[in-house]
């Protein structure tokens, strides 16, 4: 079984940064061959890839609407990704999910999320 834990949301004003993590826990796998994603979903809308990075190598990608601003990484000896958040709009106010997606396996784990509020 696998556990996904986000953590780092809150509430910022506009300009400001945060950075979430996101720790995976449980047995039977290898952090390693997670790709790893970040989502978030704002009420009304629609849920919305963030930013991705591959096991190996670790190829990023982000979404459009926050390239030059967030930055993914991860730390396999931790089994933990992390999403640095800079330059915070309004409009990136949403829950922020965790995702941990194996592909030989055709697998994917979800956290519950992390609130990240951007208003003044």
């Amino acid at each position: 079984q696998v556990q996904l834990l986000e953590s780092g949301g809150g509430l910022v004003q506009p300009g400001e940064s945060l950075t979430l993590s996101c720790v995976v826990s449980g047995s039977g796998f290898m952090f390693s061959n997670f790709a790893m994603k970040w989502y978030r979903q704002a009420p009304g809308k629609e849920r919305e890839l963030v930013a991705a990075i591959a096991p190996v190598p670790r190829i990023k990608t982000y979404g459009d609407s926050v390239k030059g601003r967030f930055t993914i990484s991860r730390d396999n000896a931790k089994n933990s990704v992390f999403l640095q958040m800079h330059s915070l709009k309004p409009e990136d106010t949403a829950a922020y999910m965790c995702n941990a997606h194996w592909a030989s396996q055709g697998r994917d784990y979800w956290g519950q999320g992390t609130q990240v509020t951007v208003s003044s």
